[in-house]
């Protein structure tokens, strides 16, 4: 149990013991050399002060549908619930039902968050990176108050923030903000991504969230690309590309048989 005051909070002071170094025994070197996120980035950057640190993260880079999405949050560091902060990590190390029961707890206890989104059509037009830094602009421009520092998840930061941001790499391991985000924006995308597999139930979306799945590449082959499909996507460019050609043979086939 990390140090904290009777009702389970943390404060100040404990959040600097729980940061100081501890004998870790050999027999759970293994364990504790995994990092787990807590608020010494936040502090670095000014929580202990009473400033707003809000922490950014982005999911669905990789998928080959649907948008990309960024969670933006800003959490109380000085009165945090411990069994919380334990509970919370990079969302990918997390079940599904974890992140879901997690996502609105922190939101319950957040002082502000707030979800960015950039559309398919805008990872084709400007690439997904920098859909991606966009949702990330979108999300801290949603947040309804001003931070006074962003910690920002990976080796980019949004050119448009409102204030000073850093970015750390693998952030989501080692800042408890930028965890919280990255399971907002997980349980997020995966709603919004069952809302499409709706219309479109052969594609598996409710299970794979647009990711190339083997599922998912063999209904493509079946079903062909729809409008939530990433064009600019190698699969699915490639996909477009051999239904062009089929396209264009028949056509000229077609014209062929036509002038007999």
């Amino acid at each position: 149990m990390q140090p904290g005051d009777a009702s389970g909070f943390c404060n100040v002071d404990a959040v600097r013991l729980w940061l100081r170094p501890m004998k870790i025994k050999s027999s759970d070197r293994t364990t504790a050399d995994r990092p787990h996120p807590d608020f010494r980035h936040e502090q670095q950057a000014g929580a202990a002060l009473g400033r707003w640190i809000c922490g950014v993260d982005e999911v669905g880079r990789g998928p080959l549908a649907g948008p990309v999405m960024a969670a933006a949050v800003i959490l109380p560091v000085t009165n945090f619930p411990m069994t919380l902060a334990h509970a919370i990590n990079d969302s990918k190390k997390l079940s599904r039902m974890a992140r879901e029961r997690l996502s609105p707890e922190i939101q319950a206890v957040a002082v502000a968050y707030a979800i960015g989104v950039a559309s398919v059509r805008e990872i084709e037009s400007l690439n997904i990176l920098q859909a991606a830094l966009l949702a990330m602009t979108r999300a801290v421009a949603g947040l309804g108050v001003q931070p006074h520092h962003v910690l920002v998840d990976g080796r980019n930061v949004p050119s448009e923030l409102p204030c000073p941001a850093t970015a750390i790499v693998r952030g989501d391991q080692y800042s408890l903000s930028i965890a919280a985000a990255s399971i907002i924006a997980k349980v997020a995308r995966d709603q919004e991504m069952e809302r499409l597999s709706e219309a479109f139930p052969q594609f598996g979306w409710h299970q794979n969230a647009g990711y190339p799945t083997t599922d998912h590449l063999a209904a493509l082959r079946r079903w062909g690309v729809t409008p939530h499909h990433r064009a600019t996507f190698a699969p699915i460019r490639a996909l477009i590309a051999g239904a062009d050609r089929v396209a264009e043979k028949s056509s000229l086939t077609e014209g062929g048989e036509s002038t007999l």
